[in-house]
């Protein structure tokens, strides 16, 4: 693994917690998350709506509201600790030596400003003595280069005479403009055409070689995470539940959890009546998590452990068969022969194969 100095990864989250107080009771949206991305390196995480994916990567560039959201563990980026760190400082290390590209670019974009003043301004903003000319001209030379047509003329246009994908495109050029080592792209690829999805992923890929920046992906998409990952992060409730390299997560998962978010992958090579296998019931409540193992309720396997564990026992994340580096939180005591028998057959094949490149 490339690293910052020494052994130290470029992005380093360790026990990082997130809460935030509602009239309701408090909102556990993060708990006891810890995970490191090296330069050059990509990390997926994944999960449904609500696990906590998109929380824990705002509190890496600090933007949750510090007057109401509770955070606790660390954070660091390039060396410098973000938890605590004044907004001054922090605003400085934002868009600068970390960035992120949001899921819906129309909302991300501001609709009354041309697109090369938005990224004229990202660009002025961490160069004090740059012009606008020159900002302009690194506007220009960024649309050209995630490949929009006619950057010189289309950097004067507003973010509404864009399609999708190049609305997409724009917010990785926005993203990219100060060469950041730290890349987060938050569903990048929602509500775009299976073709533009490709070319954005792609495009991604080779910024990234260019850069050799730390890439996060989140996304619930296990196609995407098979194309780009090195590491893959399963996230539940606002907990880990499976981390390792992402071969061995898709191909030997061993939480019941990742065996669901793999069998309810639609096959496109199956017969046009198979149906998907749904994960049953519902994500739980972070205002009231469920004792025990939070996906207990909704785990076919749970039966399979001894006794009670499942529902009165938090299962640590420790390494499971596959070695140290591939951590899974379970009280199953062998994960490999139930996937084998059970869950294998019904996982589509072009997801397999995705991770076996």
């Amino acid at each position: 693994m490339t690293s910052v100095e020494g052994n130290e990864p470029y992005l380093k989250v360790t026990d990082l917690t997130v809460r935030f107080p509602t009239a309701d009771g408090l909102v556990q949206a993060v708990t006891d998350l810890s995970y490191g991305v090296d330069l050059g390196k990509t990390l997926g995480i994944v999960g449904e709506s609500g696990s906590g994916k998109s929380v824990s990567s705002m509190a890496v560039l600090g933007l949750h509201d510090r007057r109401s959201a509770q955070i606790d563990g660390s954070i660091v980026v390039g060396g410098t600790e973000v938890v605590g760190l004044s907004e001054d400082k922090m605003r400085s290390l934002r868009g600068n030596s970390v960035a992120m590209i949001f899921q819906d670019a129309l909302a991300a974009l501001h609709p009354f400003y041309k697109i090369g003043k938005q990224l004229s301004e990202a660009y002025l903003v961490h160069h004090k003595g740059a012009t606008k000319r020159e900002a302009r001209a690194r506007a220009i030379e960024m649309l050209d280069r995630v490949g929009i047509p006619q950057p010189d003329r289309r950097v004067d246009n507003y973010p509404h005479q864009f399609s999708g994908g190049m609305r997409q495109r724009a917010m990785i050029a926005m993203g990219l403009i100060n060469n950041p080592s730290l890349l987060i792209a938050d569903e990048p690829t929602t509500a775009l055409d299976v073709t533009v999805q490709a070319q954005i992923l792609d495009l991604l890929q080779d910024l990234q070689r260019e850069f050799n920046s730390a890439v996060i992906i989140i996304t619930h998409d296990l196609g995407v995470v098979a194309e780009m990952a090195d590491d893959v992060l399963v996230m539940y409730g606002g907990r880990a539940v499976e981390y390792g390299p992402c071969k061995d997560i898709l191909t030997h998962p061993e939480m019941p959890y990742t065996w669901g978010l793999l069998s309810s992958v639609p096959d496109v090579s199956a017969d046009t009546n198979a149906r998907m296998i749904p994960i049953p019931g519902n994500p739980p409540s972070l205002l009231a998590p469920p004792t025990g193992c939070a996906f207990h309720p909704r785990c076919v396997h749970a039966s399979k452990v001894q006794g009670d564990l499942c529902r009165t026992t938090l299962p640590e994340l420790l390494p499971g068969v596959r070695g140290e580096n591939h951590l899974k939180r379970c009280h199953l005591a062998n994960p490999d022969a139930i996937y084998e028998a059970e869950v294998l057959p019904e996982i589509a094949p072009e997801i397999m194969e995705g991770g076996l490149r």
